[in-house]
């Protein structure tokens, strides 16, 4: 894993975010937003409408990705969010989207609801009909970014991101592709499909998701997005990319003839565990902690942890502990984009060398029996435990019955810091000059908390590991601290004497900084608001 780009409930946009709110135990969960109930107004109030909701979903930098305003207005906010995600996954790799369209670049996309559909009052237009399918939330992707490589959606239910990044993988693994963009996206726009989960009996009627808890009583219906930028570990390693977390097994399977046609088979999860595990080439003693699917319905969650206990259990509870978690509890169910969520608070977890608590975990589900398992629910932060397995398990189950998990491990540590590098200054750019004082800002800011060492990582970062854009500046400073006050400069619209306009086709310069990527501020959209014209305003009644 080479790049990452998330939203997630609670303002959730970057990795720094969603690890304070789960180690703080946050749960994102709360009421349908006002402003989120055009164009069903009332008709909200009918179903379960607490749920893990963010702010705004239709707002969207259409001429950054060339969409005209029709076209944006038709397009599902779903396949908007994607288009920025993705950017920003790969912003954070390091990889500029000309350099991604170079290579063989493939892109898997889970995503499951298509609500968008219903917010269409007149006839449909073809708009509306390249706008919705699932098909072109992968198509308008590829068309946008100039990826040649497999381009697809996947829709395997709850589990469709983390089966979109198994497939990822294994195209990896056959050389079908050399860079893989894989994860998911979901949005709750209408309240007809949440009648129609409320239905099946696994929504919780008060709105609060309890993994693994006696009080468990089904889970919320929750928005996100996650993208992960993928490459084979020895061609990362070649380019000099910055490794987040390496993948080691992965493993899909379906429940088969269960109890029911949604009900989960504890025998298939088992194997399935199993299975990633021997992909891997490591043993139940190897995992000291799984992000379980842990969607806190009262069968569901016994089923996946007796699964687990079966394929990583501590023969008489003697062995490091695994420390169980779910994501739901902090975001509640965010359906398609919840595998890829949990994978990526998996590897945070090991970046961390820390496992957060479970939020709303009080007393197990008298269901769940742990005894002799050596598997266990924090209920605060813990360090990884001594002696445990270095690597972590992430699980995904859809209510289609197919299944994901994957195995996670800490890349190779960071060599030590040679002699430090010179730097002469850097680039920036951006699609327009109030975007280009936008980021001079965010950027300033973080020179400010970056080590001096660290400069000439960011000066490439910032100058090699973005799309070079039609507003940009060249920027001459041999240290942050003057590299900063010239940024400052130019977010207040000034024209510092380091500071000089660069030609939008001109080369990139300060070619001989060393590849090295650091964390950088996302680049700042310009969004505005795209809704049909009607669906501003909520029927009457």
């Amino acid at each position: 894993m080479v790049g990452v780009g998330l939203r997630a409930p609670g303002g959730i946009e970057d990795l720094d975010g969603y690890w304070s709110a789960l180690v703080s135990g946050t749960d994102a969960v709360r009421p349908i937003p006002q402003a989120r109930r055009a164009p069903f107004g009332e008709a909200w109030d009918e179903v379960p409408h607490r749920g893990g909701f963010l702010d705004e979903v239709l707002e969207f930098d259409g001429p950054f990705f060339g969409v005209a305003p029709r076209e944006g207005r038709s397009l599902d906010p779903q396949h908007r969010m994607l288009l920025e995600v993705v950017w920003e996954a790969l912003d954070d790799a390091g990889i500029p989207a000309g350099r991604a369209a170079a290579a063989a670049t493939g892109l898997y996309v889970g995503i499951t609801g298509q609500d968008y559909r219903e917010w269409m009052r007149e006839g449909p237009d073809s708009y509306w009909a390249t706008g919705n399918g699932h098909c072109f939330a992968a198509g308008r992707l590829a068309h946008t970014l100039g990826l040649t490589g497999p381009a697809m959606a996947v829709d395997t239910a709850c589990s469709s991101s983390l089966v979109a990044v198994h497939l990822a993988r294994q195209a990896l693994r056959s050389g079908e592709c050399d860079i893989a963009v894989a994860g998911g996206v979901n949005l709750v726009l209408s309240p007809h499909g949440t009648a129609l989960a409320a239905r099946t009996g696994a929504l919780s009627p008060d709105g609060v998701c309890r993994p693994f808890d006696a009080r468990a009583n089904g889970f919320t219906r929750s928005e996100g997005c996650g993208i992960v930028v993928l490459k084979r570990l020895a061609d990362a390693v070649r380019d000099g990319d910055r490794v987040h977390a390496v993948i080691h097994g992965s493993a899909v399977n379906h429940d088969g003839r269960a109890s029911g046609f949604t009900a989960p088979n504890v025998l298939a999860q088992t194997r399935l565990v199993e299975r990633a595990l021997a992909e891997a080439g490591l043993g139940p003693a190897d995992i000291g902690h799984v992000e379980a699917h842990g969607t806190g319905t009262p069968l569901g969650d016994p089923i996946e942890v007796e699964a687990l206990a079966a394929a990583l259990g501590r023969p008489g509870g003697t062995g490091a502990p695994v420390l169980l978690g779910s994501a739901k509890a902090n975001l509640g169910h965010t359906e398609s984009a919840a595998g890829v969520l949990g994978l990526i608070k998996a590897m945070l977890s090991l970046r961390h060398r820390a496992v957060p608590p479970v939020p709303h975990f009080t007393t197990l589900n008298p269901r769940i029996d742990l005894s002799g398992t050596g598997l266990r629910v924090p209920t605060e932060l813990e360090p990884w435990p001594a002696g445990a397995g270095a690597y972590a398990g992430v699980s995904s189950f859809g209510m289609s019955g197919t299944n994901a998990h994957v195995v996670l491990g800490a890349p190779e540590p960071d060599p030590a810091p040679g002699a430090a590098v010179p730097v002469a200054g850097f680039e920036v750019s951006a699609r327009t000059p109030a975007a280009l004082r936008s980021y001079a800002g965010r950027l300033a800011a973080r020179l400010a908390g970056i080590k001096d060492e660290e400069y000439a990582a960011f000066a490439y970062t910032v100058t090699h590991g973005r799309t070079p854009l039609a507003a940009r500046i060249r920027v001459e400073a041999s240290d942050r601290h003057r590299a900063a006050a010239a940024l400052a400069a130019v977010a207040e619209g000034l024209a510092p004497p380091e500071v000089r306009e660069v030609a939008a086709d001109a080369a990139p310069g300060f070619a001989d900084l060393p590849r090295r990527v650091v964390d950088l501020p996302a680049y700042p959209w310009e969004r505005r608001r795209y809704a049909p014209f009607d669906a501003e305003h909520p029927p009457a009644g």
